[in-house]
């Protein structure tokens, strides 16, 4: 993987999930696979649960009304989404956009994880519960959202350190004023936290 880019080496992971038939159920009630866009030299990965209507149809992560405002706090914040990376847990649209399912988040987990190894940031941020519960499975959303955690994820040979920032999905904004101006009073905080956030070190794991 050393001789790819980073890009390149995205490309083998999403056409993996295609060849390994990851959720066929999922894959057969969807248009398209929705995997990721953005910087993949990034410092910053924004993770939400699973792509909607306007992600299925286009192939593109947050495109819809949550991701319009996703971008407006962006820009809040100086950043444009071409200079970060976004993607979900779950990469098919959930039928109705209902919840993933444990299954489906798991089945996936393995493919973000390949994601996450190749970008190396140094800041992920979750976008709402489902997103937060696959790296801290006992967080509570309601009362961790902008509290930054430094963790460490353990690949299959190596760990990477990163801090996660577990945030409310933009989505749940859209209908609740003070969930909105919370959301944008959490995300006020990651400049600080990208300056402070050391650059990750992918180290061999020999536990």
């Amino acid at each position: 993987m050393s001789s790819l880019s980073k890009s390149e080496a995205l490309e083998q992971v999403k056409q993996s999930i295609m060849q390994n038939q990851v959720c066929p159920e999922l894959a057969a009630t969807a248009t398209q696979l929705v995997f990721g866009s953005g910087d993949p030299s990034c410092s910053v990965v924004f993770i939400g649960e699973a792509p909607g209507k306007a992600e299925d149809k286009t192939g593109l992560p947050f495109v819809g009304a949550a991701g319009k405002f996703l971008n407006e706090m962006l820009g809040m914040i100086g950043l444009d989404r071409s200079a970060v990376y976004i993607t979900n847990i779950v990469k098919y649209r959930p039928p109705n956009n209902r919840d993933p399912l444990p299954e489906e988040k798991k089945a996936f987990l393995p493919y973000l994880q390949q994601q996450l190894e190749i970008i190396q940031p140094s800041l992920v941020v979750a976008l709402g519960r489902h997103a937060a519960n696959c790296f801290l499975p006992e967080l509570r959303i309601s009362e961790d959202h902008g509290h930054p955690k430094r963790i460490t994820l353990a690949f299959s040979e190596r760990k990477l350190t990163i801090v996660l920032l577990p945030l409310f999905h933009p989505a749940a904004a859209l209908y609740n004023g003070s969930m909105r101006q919370t959301l944008i009073d959490d995300f006020a905080l990651i400049p600080e936290i990208i300056k402070r956030s050391t650059q990750p070190k992918l180290v061999l794991n020999n536990n």
